[in-house]
């Protein structure tokens, strides 16, 4: 209905709201609704028992994990193996206490959740509206820099650790020569320093000095712009990308009926000296825990190729992979690592040294002349199980 006023104009229609407030009327109803709510201690006393509860189970559960269980303990290496180098375990242990760390966190995040849930639900006897809270200006800071205090705390840790893992020492006990090609391993021992009593120069230097004199015996040819280039490829002969490839005299080569066994001794530092033939390759030997890809042409192609671990730790045999996509057979091209005592090093070693055959070497110290750890495989098409070992 409309209203005339006395000015002529017609006044808007008077209409009753139904269900509606206004901003002010609903700010006043959400004041009386957090008085009212405030005003019941019995559930304000019940959220703190419950907050305190919940805070000594979970402490109490975590205290029990930790101090019932070794840090090395199957359960707590989440799906990593046990490692058998220093470096290993200290890759291990950072990875242990990150997912720890994010495990915490989670249980207090989804515990927080679920309590909110639970605690903050609707009732019967609720107010409309629930207790308002105003922003928090501590604890908004404080909740935004703890990720941050997280994430500086991870970067410094992997920062140590990945320190740790890549140092190197001057004089390594044992030097090997890796070299990875379209699918297999050959290793040489490059320089072995005292190990067992023995120390050995492995470097072939006549192969190496033959290789060198090839390449300086290319003649130069005319180039562009009238200048004279050495060799038909960028000013290198054709085979000079073979030569950064190292020639030792004592190398195990495998082929597919033999998984190559790289021999090697207990408790002494060795460095790896790795390179490529012809396409990129991965080292990797899971009890290592760690991996480096195997390039040809490294220093062309600005690859550190070279790593050193503190020492291995214990006796065994312990599979080694490519874990770089690198043809047909990538998966099949596998090799073993056999750990021995030191003493059994220099045997072996000087058995080779002598002229024995890498299975002639093993077996004279005891050892299996065959890999135990994974099997070669096999290139008839029509036989579906692996080849025999043979040791040669």
């Amino acid at each position: 209905m409309l209203e005339n006023v006395s000015d002529g104009r017609i006044a808007a229609p008077k209409t009753q709201s139904v269900g509606m407030c206004s901003d002010q009327e609903g700010v006043s109803v959400a004041h009386k609704a957090s008085e009212e709510i405030g005003a019941r201690p019995v559930r304000g006393r019940q959220g703190r028992i419950l907050r305190r509860a919940g805070l000594a189970v979970s402490l109490g559960m975590t205290a029990l994990l930790v101090s019932g269980c070794s840090i090395d303990n199957v359960w707590l290496r989440f799906g990593w193996p046990s490692g058998i180098t220093p470096q290993a375990t200290r890759m291990r242990e950072l990875w242990t206490w990150s997912v720890l760390a994010a495990l915490a966190m989670g249980v207090l995040v989804w515990g927080l959740t679920f309590w909110t849930v639970i605690m903050h639900r609707k009732r019967k006897d609720s107010p409309e509206f629930p207790r308002q809270t105003g922003y928090n200006v501590s604890l908004e800071l404080t909740y935004t820099a703890i990720p941050f205090v997280i994430i500086a705390v991870l970067f410094y840790f992997t920062v140590v650790v990945q320190n740790y893992v890549h140092e190197k020492t001057d004089n390594p006990d044992v030097t090997v020569d890796v070299t990875a090609f379209q699918w297999n391993w050959k290793f040489g021992y490059r320089d072995v320093a005292n190990v067992g009593g023995l120390t050995w120069n492995g470097i072939d230097t006549e192969r190496e000095q033959a290789n060198e004199e090839q390449l300086r015996g290319y003649e130069e040819r005319e180039g562009d712009h009238g200048k004279k280039q050495p060799g038909p490829l960028h000013g290198k002969p054709a085979n000079d990308i073979l030569s950064y490839l190292h020639y030792d005299k004592v190398e195990t080569v495998g082929s597919s009926t033999e998984i190559p066994i790289l021999v090697l001794p207990t408790g002494k530092r060795i460095e790896f000296q790795l390179a490529a033939a012809d396409v990129i390759h991965a080292f990797w030997v899971p009890e290592f825990m760690f991996k480096r890809d195997v390039m040809p042409n490294p220093k062309e192609n600005q690859s550190d190729n070279v790593f050193q671990i503190s020492e291995i730790e214990k006796e065994g045999a312990f599979v080694g992979r490519c874990a770089e996509m690198c043809g047909t057979y990538h998966s099949m091209m596998n090799f073993e690592v056999r750990a021995v005592s030191p003493e059994k090093f220099a045997q072996y070693l000087q058995a080779r040294i002598d002229g024995k055959t890498n299975g002639q070497a093993l077996e004279a110290i005891g050892e299996s002349p065959v890999a135990t750890s994974t099997y070669p495989f096999n290139t008839k098409r029509d036989i579906k199980s692996a080849s025999v070992n043979e040791s040669k």
